[in-house]
């Protein structure tokens, strides 16, 4: 099989057309030009892959295969992707944007990495069942604690690490026994549905995964319908809250994970040599297009015009453009309507009083493509718009402080706690630090804990609920059932 996966669906191990006749057009943000259509999918449709999983689920042999054969398939799906990774970075650069460092690396590679550390580690040896401890009372007992997968999941992604988001969310589903519908966001549907041409390959039996497409309505009958016990989406905070308003009549499993305004904390005592590059990362990696990064910059009021200075030097010798250029280091945003967004904000900034440091336009002579500056804001107040929304494009805001606690009191005036950074010269210090922000990862000193797969990835307050990665993320596709019997009575 070649390319069918392009132009079809993909429900009950088989490739079918969209009952809609509809199709979706696939955009290169760097050149607006059209690079695939696939099939728009009907409320009939994802109602077709819901019924494909829930069959595969109640009948079918995957949930009841011991952990070492569901975890052989998830290998050879692993190996199949590494096999494929230049095919697959190829479709990241076009349909996302992404730089072909950030592609190879990020994208692609480390998703891959953590699938197959889920077969290879994780699964083989995670606690599925775990004994009791006798009781003794009105009679002795015991019995044993079992971790039963939850049923059918649905997963929901986000346009900017499609490969990424789609794996992650996959892996721990399948490792679980659940049998899965995804849907991938409409901007980058191409990775998600190469996944239907890799689980048929690897031998995954029919209706386990299902990849579907599709608009509003295909992801509310996904959240909505009955026969769907879990759902696990990847994307902004309002419309995870709609998610959870509309899987609570049924009383779904429900993992989000949303936004974020993540605070990177400089001490008086920083490196600025080694946070120089951390701090510039953190808004232009996939320009700003990623829920955890560190967008705020807190920064001891000693060292702020240093620092100030530093990222504005770095920023004149990064390269905007089209990505399908190896030397370009920052790419576009996804979409149109993405880039008004950015610019209304940074206009918003401007009328709040912030000062602009760097950028705040649009790149010169690209005139094709979704492109905005690399953007810096100083005078920065923690009150303003531009500190407070998630921008979701290549801006950051600065803002000094004078103590560690006023550090800690503005990285946790947030309704965000996905991400967090702290960098100090003395690493108890910035320990200390990392514990009092109530965020769900901090890195210290530019630690890379997101690159591991023992660290529980995942958000406080309105970044979301639930974890993924590693054993953590396996165990939010699972639930506890208690089976005890009696060994005698008195």
């Amino acid at each position: 099989m070649t390319d069918v996966w392009k132009s079809h669906l993909y429900i009950d191990g088989k490739w079918v057309d969209a009952s809609s006749g509809e199709t979706i057009a696939v955009v290169n943000p760097a050149t607006e030009a059209t690079i695939a259509e696939v099939p728009q999918a009907s409320v009939a449709d994802v109602q077709r892959a819901i019924d494909a999983a829930r069959r595969a689920f109640d009948d079918g042999p995957w949930p009841r295969m011991e952990p070492r054969e569901r975890a052989a398939v998830l290998r050879r799906m692993g190996e199949i992707m590494r096999r494929r990774s230049a095919e697959l970075i190829a479709l990241n650069v076009a349909e996302a944007g992404s730089t072909q460092m950030l592609a190879a690396f990020l994208q692609v590679g480390l998703p891959i990495d953590h699938l197959l550390d889920m077969a290879d580690r994780v699964l083989p040896a995670f606690a599925f069942e775990e004994g009791v401890l006798p009781s003794i009372g009105q009679g002795i007992g015991q019995g044993v604690v079992v971790r039963e997968p939850l049923g059918v999941a649905a997963l929901i992604t986000a346009y900017n690490f499609p490969l990424f988001l789609n794996l992650f969310k996959l892996g721990p589903a399948l490792a679980s026994g659940c049998t899965v519908v995804l849907k991938p966001s409409p901007y980058t549907p191409l990775e998600a549905l190469v996944l239907g041409d890799v689980a048929e390959e690897a031998g995954l039996p029919p209706g386990v995964l299902n990849v579907v497409t599709g608009d509003i309505a295909a992801g509310t009958e996904l959240t909505t319908n009955p026969k769907v016990d879990a759902v696990s989406f990847t994307g902004s905070d309002a419309v995870g809250r709609q998610i959870y308003g509309q899987a609570a009549p049924t009383m779904k499993k429900v993992i989000l994970e949303l936004g974020g305004k993540s605070a990177n904390i400089l001490c008086d005592d920083t490196d600025l040599d080694k946070a120089v590059v951390d701090v510039i990362g953190g808004f232009t990696t996939h320009s700003g297009q990623g829920c955890s990064l560190l967008t705020r910059t807190l920064v001891h009021e000693s060292i702020h015009d240093e620092l100030v200075a530093r990222v504005k030097a770095a920023l004149d010798y990064m390269k905007v453009g089209d990505p399908a250029d190896e030397s370009v280091t920052m790419g576009p945003l996804i979409r149109e309507a993405q880039r008004q967004k950015v610019e209304g904000l940074i206009r918003a900034g401007l009328d709040e009083g912030a000062q602009l440091a760097y950028g705040g336009g649009r790149p010169a002579g690209l005139d094709k493509g979704f492109f905005v500056e690399p953007t810096l804001f100083v005078g920065v107040d923690n009150t303003m718009t531009i500190a407070r929304k998630e921008f979701f494009g290549p801006v950051g805001v600065v803002i000094p402080f004078r103590t560690d606690d006023e550090a800690v009191a503005l990285a946790n005036d947030s309704d965000f706690g996905l991400g967090g950074g702290v960098w100090s010269g003395d690493p108890i210090r910035a320990y200390q630090i990392a514990r009092r922000i109530r965020t769900g990862m901090v890195t210290v000193n530019g630690g890379g804990g997101g690159l591991n797969p023992n660290t529980p990835f995942g958000g406080y307050k309105q970044s979301g609920l639930g974890r993924e990665w590693g054993a953590a993320g396996l165990d939010e596709f699972l639930q506890r059932k208690s089976i005890v019997w009696s060994a005698g009575r008195p």
